[in-house]
């Protein structure tokens, strides 16, 4: 079925409210959404070299994936463990896939696409509308949120949170591209954009209203209304402080990502265990 045929059907579904739950037609739309999803041949958001982010953002794929919610039944799964939404059960994996899923508490919510070499370690839960590529590491702990894109070969360190979006709708997701170490106790929310082979230390937080200090270029990075907060490809960010200078609050400091270089031979080496992990 082509995706345009695809998105027509949804936006409609979606456009019935409530009254969806009665039209047969919508449960079908959401079930072909929610296979494409976790085909990976459909993404809510994906590579676009004319958007001035790089990305684009499919915000019918989300309105989609809220459909599904309103579909819903409340069910028993895994003989009464369990109890949410029949439209998203547990997925399940079989060998030939090539996915390492470890047990120990791990899942993974149907319509989330896991690429061959993926290895997850328990627990972690990777939700509805995520895409996670080749090579991909999701450690203990560690939550990859609804919709977040996650590139190859990327490092989740263990509870490691990558914030979801699903409302509002035409919000970015949290977008972790390629060759990206990601700290443990990290948490990128809100749209945050990391680019390619950029680090971050333990502990830190990025969200839209959170400012990065460049202290290589000497600037501050920042969103703006138009583009979410964006992490150079490169950068290798850790926690810091800022001294508030306002009157009657000497003494105090807010918390301050800062990069503080750029990846380098050293950095390299320092990640060489990578490989070995998978």
């Amino acid at each position: 079925m082509p995706l345009n045929d695809l998105e027509q059907r949804i936006e409609h579904a979606f456009s019935l409210g409530a009254s969806a739950a009665a039209d047969p037609n919508s449960l079908i739309a959401f079930n072909e959404l929610r296979d494409a999803l976790e085909a990976g041949t459909l993404r809510s958001a994906e590579p676009d070299a004319t958007s001035p982010i790089g990305w684009k953002v499919n915000a019918w794929v989300k309105r989609g994936i809220l459909l599904g919610f309103r579909l819903g039944n409340l069910i028993e799964m895994s003989a009464g463990s369990f109890v949410d939404k029949h439209t998203y059960p547990a997925r399940t994996f079989a060998p030939e896939q090539g996915i390492r899923v470890v047990p120990g508490g791990s899942s993974v919510r149907a319509g989330a696409y896991l690429a061959k070499s993926v290895v997850m370690m328990p627990p972690a839960y990777v939700n509805v509308g995520a895409f996670v590529d080749e090579g991909t590491m999701v450690d203990s702990h560690a939550l990859v949120g609804s919709c977040a894109q996650i590139g190859k070969r990327v490092h989740l360190s263990a509870a490691a949170q990558i914030g979801g979006v699903l409302e509002p709708v035409n919000a970015t997701p949290v977008i972790i591209e390629n060759d990206v170490l990601v700290g443990g106790n990290t948490g990128v929310y809100e749209g945050t954009i990391v680019r390619s082979k950029a680090v971050l230390a333990a502990g830190t937080i990025l969200t839209r209203g959170t400012p990065v200090y460049d202290v290589v270029n000497n600037t501050v990075i920042k969103a703006t209304a138009e583009t979410p907060l964006i992490i150079p490809s490169g950068a290798v960010v850790v926690p810091g402080s800022r001294a508030i200078t306002k009157p009657g609050a000497e003494g105090l400091s807010v918390y301050t990502p800062v990069i503080v270089k750029y990846r380098d031979e050293k950095t390299e080496l320092s990640l060489a265990l990578e490989d070995l992990l998978r």
